[in-house]
């Protein structure tokens, strides 16, 4: 009698580098060749205060995911380790599909800005349907496999990393020559720096933070995630973190925050002041690679964690299935695609991508949570411990943070949290959830 074939599972193929090229790539992504003209709107010449706060509040989150990592390595990440900590379906349901829903958004979100830039440089192209057709290669670079969509992560990673690292060693002469204390802004005339305005701009600035929680769900297929794990998400938050403060720096050395604020993209106008002999499209060729990685990361993320709550029952156990020649989560990945479509078919989603934060923050604060729980009710021996008082601390930042959030984007998180609300009790998940968590 012969045993039945065990059906395929994902498979261990990530190793240190190729994870923190990943969360390099993740965190950097596209925010930061946007997102500096709107912190130095706010902030003045004080951004790097804005971006400090950000990454205190990351870094401690950062460590909060990076022990949770090598305790519970699993795909679902954020919602699995909810449902292991507070055993609420429910708890983990939301988590999981806000995190989704974050993820999407951000997808759709460089589609439109990918489609924006490509027509830029060859008009004769629609926006939408290079918008489109970029949706059908990142899909396809996903399903082919986790190594082949690490390994362009690693090419998109580099180029970004290259353009940003031109405009530091370019702009270092500049460097010291502003009032770096200077918060003077049309909305703050005294430039007075509060604790209220740090939080304010943090929020913000926390928007090009974002991307470290993704490594959890690609877990189940690093090696030896107890100790690879941690350390490639820590070096990833650190390394993002000096890029951040450092661009920041030059950027308001070299154009004054007015100028910044003002500018469609800030970071091609620095690099203009500073490299005039670099040819601008290149540096917007730089930025495409940006956006791609952003695309890309954010659908492996989706696909892995939609994979990770079905085969907890969280979600229809179809999208558990794994394609038997790829190792891939296929009908993950089409559902992902199918609605990453129509969100870029749907018009104008910056509400939605301004809720990002918002829902992230919330997340965060429900993980780091989830580690005080289960630090008291579970051993932690032979992985990566933190004292208690990190995800505390983690966690009381974020609520801070998000104390600062505006009224328009609590309402649109508000909005696509209750949608998740009916979703939940339309589908009924499994409720045997619990039992088979270890399975």
């Amino acid at each position: 009698m012969t045993t039945p074939a065990s059906p395929p599972t994902l498979q261990r193929n990530i190793g240190l580098i190729a994870l923190t090229l990943y969360g390099v790539g993740d965190i950097l992504g596209a925010g930061i060749y946007g997102l500096i003209g709107r912190a130095a709107g706010e902030m003045g010449h004080a951004i790097w205060l804005a971006f400090l706060v950000s990454m205190i509040a990351a870094g401690l989150t950062g460590l909060s995911y990076a022990s949770l990592g090598s305790r519970f390595p699993r795909a679902g990440g954020a919602a699995y380790v909810s449902l292991r900590a507070y055993r609420k379906p429910f708890i983990s349901y939301m988590v999981g599909l806000a995190v989704l829903a974050s993820g999407l958004t951000s997808m759709a979100t460089a589609a439109k800005v990918f489609g924006g830039y490509l027509n830029g440089l060859f008009p004769a192209l629609p926006p939408l349907a290079i918008a489109l057709g970029f949706s059908l290669l990142i899909a396809g670079i996903v399903f082919r496999g986790i190594r082949e969509s690490l390994f362009a992560n690693g090419i998109f990673t580099l180029i970004e990393v290259s353009g940003l690292f031109l405009i530091i060693v370019a702009g270092a002469p500049y460097l010291g020559s502003v009032n770096y204390l200077d918060a003077v802004t049309p909305q703050n005339l005294a430039g007075d720096i509060s604790l209220s305005l740090a939080l304010t701009g943090a929020v913000l600035t926390f928007y090009s933070f974002v991307g470290f929680e993704d490594m959890l769900n690609v877990a189940e297929e690093v090696k030896e995630p107890q100790k690879t794990l941690p350390r490639a998400l820590l070096m990833a938050v650190l390394i993002a973190s000096l890029i951040y403060m450092t661009i920041s720096l030059v950027a308001v050395s070299v154009l004054t925050p007015a100028a910044l604020a003002g500018s469609q993209k800030p970071l091609v106008d620095v690099a203009a002041q500073i490299a005039p002999w670099f040819p601008s499209s290149a540096f917007s060729l730089i930025a495409l690679f940006a956006v791609a990685n952003t695309a890309l990361l954010n659908f492996v993320m989706g696909s892995r964690l939609l994979y990770g709550m079905a085969s907890h029952g969280l979600v229809p156990r179809v999208l558990a299935r794994v394609h038997a020649g790829r190792h891939t989560p296929h009908v993950a990945i089409i559902a992902v695609w199918v609605i990453f479509v129509v969100l870029v078919l749907s018009g104008d989603i910056s509400s939605l991508a301004r809720a990002t934060s918002v829902l992230l923050l919330c997340c965060f604060i429900l993980v780091n949570g989830a580690l005080v729980v289960l630090k008291t009710r579970e051993s932690w021996d032979g992985y990566f411990n933190i004292p208690i008082f990190v995800p505390v601390l983690g966690a009381l930042i974020c609520l801070a943070m998000l104390s600062q959030a505006k009224q328009p984007e609590l309402l649109t998180a508000g909005a696509i949290l209750a949608s998740i609300v009916a979703l939940y009790f339309v589908m009924r998940p499994s409720t045997d959830a619990l039992e088979h968590m270890d399975d």
